[in-house]
C-alpha cells in the first residue's frame, strides 16, 4: 500500500462522528496542517482525545471554536477559554483525565490490555462511578483502555515505509497514540527518500497507515 498522501487527502480520511486522537502538547509536536484540513472540511461531531485543547487560534483549538467537537477527553482545557465556555453552556461534553492516567489508558489500548489500575484520583471526583480495588491495603481505581478511530500525529522525518523519527519533546503523546487507533496518519515535516536508520526510528512504520506531506 502506498503510504504517502497529500495533506488534503489526509484531512478527507477523517469523517463526521469519528473519535480522533491528536498528538501534541499545546503547540509542540502537533499535526497542525491536517487539523486545518478538518477545519476547512467542517468535519463535525468529533470526539477529541488529546492532552489539551490548545489555544483558540491554533490546530485543535480551532476545532473547538468552530464547534466541530461534541466531546473532549483531555488532561486540561485551561489554555482554551472557549472549551470551558462551551462546557458550561452544555454545548460540549468534557471528560477530564489526569495526564498520566490518560497516557496509560491509551497505552493499555495499544498494548491490548483490559485496563490499568492507578491510585491517581482516589478520594476525588475522578473516582466517581468507577470500580476500585484494594491491593495490599492500598486503594486503586480501575481505568478502561482508550482507543480511537483515527490518530493524527506529527513526526520530524518519515520514510516511505512510515518509519518515523520525532525530535526531542515532539514525541509527547504522538508515540503512544500511534499504537491505539484504527487508522494512524502522520504529518511529516520531512519525507526521507532513503529508509531511516533503525537506530533513530521512534515509531516503526508498522503502526503508520498514511504519511501526509
Amino acid at each position: 500500500m502506498k503510504k504517502i498522501i497529500s495533506i488534503a487527502d489526509a484531512g478527507k480520511l477523517v469523517t463526521d462522528n469519528s473519535s480522533v486522537m491528536i498528538g501534541g502538547f499545546l503547540r509542540c509536536g502537533t499535526p497542525a496542517k491536517i487539523v486545518d484540513e478538518l477545519v476547512k472540511n467542517k468535519t463535525s461531531n468529533l470526539t477529541l482525545i488529546a492532552n489539551d485543547t490548545c489555544v483558540p487560534q491554533y490546530d485543535r483549538g480551532k476545532l473547538i471554536v468552530n464547534k466541530q467537537v461534541k466531546k473532549v477527553i483531555a488532561a486540561h482545557i485551561g489554555t482554551n477559554p472557549e472549551t470551558g465556555k462551551q462546557m458550561h453552556n452544555g454545548e460540549i461534553e468534557v471528560e477530564l483525565v489526569p495526564m498520566g492516567t490518560l497516557v496509560e489508558r491509551i497505552r493499555a489500548a495499544g498494548s491490548g490490555l483490559g485496563g490499568v489500575l492507578t491510585p491517581t484520583g482516589v478520594g476525588t471526583s475522578v473516582e466517581e462511578g468507577k470500580q476500585t480495588f484494594d491491593i495490599d491495603g492500598k486503594k486503586f481505581i480501575f481505568e478502561k483502555p482508550l482507543k480511537a478511530d483515527f490518530a493524527l500525529i506529527y513526526a520530524t522525518k518519515v520514510d516511505k515505509f512510515g518509519n518515523a523519527f520525532l525530535e526531542g519533546t515532539t514525541r509527547n503523546f504522538n508515540v503512544v497514540m500511534a499504537t491505539a487507533a484504527d487508522t494512524v496518519i502522520v504529518e511529516a515535516q520531512e519525507i526521507s527518500e532513503e529508509p531511516l536508520d533503525p537506530n533513530i526510528v521512534t515509531i516503526p512504520g508498522i503502526f503508520i497507515d498514511y504519511v501526509a506531506n
